[in-house]
């Protein structure tokens, strides 16, 4: 898909707060000559501060932050002309459901490159034409998911994680999952069967599994409570969980403390 020459450029800020997706956005925007990337944040106080004294013409904006969510970045931010806004999203039914209806543009992760170009697009047409979602359309979005907020976040926990092979698409139960790890772009799901290699960040999986039972103790890793074997203190301060299987993982000291909380230690 080519985007034709033109003479504008539009300021685009990225809102997400994992670096490898912001990183992909970059490499994605570099190759639309129509945007100018003005500014990448990774927090939505930042964001809110980068977009007040901005003005950008388009966001990336990832729905789940880590402070705060892209609904209440959009609900504080106080600028006098609306952006055109693509939302950035994992699997989030509810979310798909009001973008579409309120015709708001949106990416699904893992999204491909051709479907980033087509919303590409989409902007500089919008852009072009001065065509843009209303104040009023983003009043009615935003006011959508607040009354829906609790449906939302039950609704978002998944129960099982689609694995494409070639052709096919399985689904496999969250139940069944002993630990998870970080491969560069990829996750490597571990069942008590195989090894499942996913398109999918752990800071997008953490958020969709459920707490119950899910629990991340290094940037790189995610393990299910269940398969927990025993924990094992070293005498340097370091702390392992190990799990049924015999394999070791180390908890970091930045996830350490609510590992700890979590299993009332």
């Amino acid at each position: 898909m080519k985007i034709n020459i033109m003479s504008f450029a539009l300021k685009v800020i990225v809102v997400d707060d994992e670096e490898l997706a912001r990183k992909r956005l970059e490499n994605l925007i570099k190759e639309v000559s129509q945007f100018e990337l003005v500014a990448q944040c990774q927090n939505g106080e930042d964001a809110i501060e980068k977009i007040e004294s901005l003005l950008p013409d388009l966001i990336y904006l990832d729905i789940k932050l880590k402070d705060m969510s892209g609904f209440e970045i959009l609900n504080k931010v106080k600028i006098p002309v609306a952006p055109i806004i693509i939302f950035v999203t994992a699997y989030d039914k509810f979310a798909i459901k009001a973008f579409d209806n309120f015709a708001f543009d949106y990416l699904l992760k893992p999204f491909k490159d051709t479907r980033f170009l087509e919303s590409a697009n989409k902007a500089i047409e919008q852009f072009k034409l001065k065509k843009s979602i209303s104040g009023e359309n983003l009043s009615r979005l935003l006011n959508y998911f607040e009354k829906n907020r609790n449906k939302i976040n039950q609704t978002n926990k998944l129960q099982s994680i689609p694995i494409r092979l070639g052709n096919k698409i399985s689904f496999l139960d969250f139940n069944d999952i002993k630990y998870i790890t970080a491969s560069g772009y990829y996750a490597e799901i571990f069942s008590e069967s195989k090894k499942h290699l996913i398109r999918q960040s752990l800071s997008n999986l953490i958020v969709e599994l459920d707490s119950d039972y899910f629990i991340r103790i290094h940037r790189s890793t995610i393990i299910n409570l269940k398969f927990m074997l025993e924990i094992i203190n070293s005498n340097f301060g370091d702390m392992d969980v190990k799990m049924k299987d015999g394999t070791l993982f180390r908890i970091s000291k930045s996830y350490k403390k609510d590992f700890l909380k979590k299993l009332n230690i």
